[in-house]
């Protein structure tokens, strides 16, 4: 089996030769079972393979290299480099960073950037979000590689570790839930209310690209895509409730 990047989808291999391929728009309520080798035409349990390898050959073929990549060695060291270089120049001087991962894949790492450049607060950051594409963007977005890769942030004055808390929780929460995170998403706090790491009162969290007043992450680019930093702001629950897009004001970007 051969998992896609995006953990939502696999290609099956019987003696080296592709049987099948349950991509992950697949969908039995659809009438869209995934693909086979040996289906003719479009039946209820597969459909034909041969007729679209023309866009899933080079999906399954991308998917290879990038596992071939990742299980090298030096390849997630070298990565964390490259991103934690690009935070240096953007925010600073690093911290201290903590493991986010707990023993599962994705590996996440959290870095803390303490106050400098005229800033009285810290920022902290995920690193290694962006090292794999989230699922189902494809399924939502007509442009999926401008939206697939991500890292988050959040400015706090308070307790770095309390605030990193927050990533423990969402950080690998796309591929664990097969979902994705982009601007404009809310996200209800897992527990109790009163356990949220930025202030009591608070219910979840609102994802922004480029809020104003914080630091512009962005120019980061892997896999040929650009990654965007998504700042993570406390919401009450009225905000989480609430129809429509959210606009909160500057000051609850930093607590």
């Amino acid at each position: 089996m051969l998992w896609f990047e995006e953990g939502d989808g696999a290609a099956v291999y019987e003696d080296g030769d592709l049987l099948a391929v349950i991509p992950g728009w697949a969908d039995l309520t659809r009438s869209m079972p995934g693909y086979a080798r040996d289906a003719i035409g479009e039946t209820a349990f597969a459909w034909a393979l041969a007729e679209a390898m023309e866009g899933l050959g080079p999906r399954v073929a991308k998917a290879a290299a990038y596992w071939q990549w990742r299980r090298a060695d030096g390849a997630w060291a070298s990565f964390q480099q490259f991103v934690m270089g690009h935070l240096d120049s953007r925010v600073g001087t690093a911290g201290r960073y903590w493991d986010g991962s707990g023993g599962r894949m994705p590996t996440i790492g959290i870095t803390e950037r303490p106050p400098e450049r005229g800033r009285d607060y810290t920022i902290v950051s995920t690193v290694g979000m962006s090292c794999q594409r989230m699922p189902t963007v494809e399924q939502y977005i007509d442009r999926p590689e401008a939206y697939a890769r991500v890292e988050l942030a959040l400015a706090t004055r308070g307790d770095a570790r309390e605030a990193a808390r927050l990533f423990l929780w969402l950080a690998q929460y796309p591929w664990h839930s097969v979902t994705w995170l982009g601007h404009g998403h809310t996200a209800k706090w897992y527990h109790e209310p009163a356990t949220f790491p930025m202030g009591s009162g608070f219910h979840g969290v609102l994802l922004t690209a480029d809020p104003p007043g914080l630091p512009d992450l962005s120019g980061f680019t892997f896999g040929g895509e650009a990654v965007r930093w998504l700042w993570l702001a406390p919401i009450t629950e009225q905000e989480l409730q609430a129809p429509g897009p959210l606009h909160l004001p500057s000051d609850r970007y930093i607590r």
